[in-house]
């Protein structure tokens, strides 16, 4: 998720907790649409409303760029205030964007529409955590794909990421190009500075 969709998430966290009843519809939509795998169901047995939409509001941000969106879907036909709000907060926000991710990443325009080599997606398994499912998972892969590439892989991360990056280019062709996988690497809130030298 992009950090401008967190920040109205974020401030109104505690609005969202008291608002929303997010037992009925809400997971039942975000689940249908990919946004929560079967584990993320476990929601549901949290002891109260309030705690269940915290903890749903802790797990979509880890949910990919198009989280914000479906999430605000969700809304539209029990909660539509709450839907406004987030949105009327989102536009405010966006009126002085910060320098863009590419520059700050110190990503050359001319690399941006090109396939990544290997080289640059070695580069770039050997700079990312934890969030590599994350950014796999944006970039439109299964749930299983990740986990795939862990049982293949048992012994060495940075080849697991590698083997999952890998398979995002073979299977996107020439739609899997750096722009797409910086925008899926903004979305999971991987740090511009991981990502220095890893395009040159």
């Amino acid at each position: 998720m992009y950090p401008k969709h967190k920040k109205p998430l974020r401030s109104q966290r505690l609005f969202l907790a008291e608002e929303l009843l997010v037992d009925d519809m809400i997971i039942q939509y975000l689940y249908q649409e990919e946004m929560l795998t079967e584990s993320h169901l476990e929601i549901q047995s949290e002891s109260s409303n309030r705690k269940k939409t915290l903890k749903l509001l802790d797990i979509l941000p880890t949910r990919g760029s198009r989280a914000f969106h479906h999430f605000i879907q969700s809304l539209e036909k029990d909660f539509p205030w709450s839907k406004d709000k987030l949105l009327r907060l989102f536009a405010e926000d966006t009126e002085s964007p910060p320098p863009s991710f590419t520059v700050q990443c110190g990503v050359p325009d001319h690399i941006l529409p090109t396939v990544p080599t290997t080289q640059h997606l070695n580069r770039l398994a050997a700079r990312l955590s934890s969030e590599w499912k994350s950014v796999l998972l944006d970039l439109g892969l299964s749930s299983a794909d990740p986990y795939r590439c862990c049982t293949d892989h048992p012994l060495a991360v940075q080849i697991q990421v590698l083997a999952g990056l890998v398979m995002w280019t073979e299977r996107n062709g020439r739609e899997a190009t750096v722009r797409r996988l910086l925008q899926s690497l903004q979305a999971t809130d991987t740090p511009p500075s991981v990502l220095q030298q890893v395009f040159v």
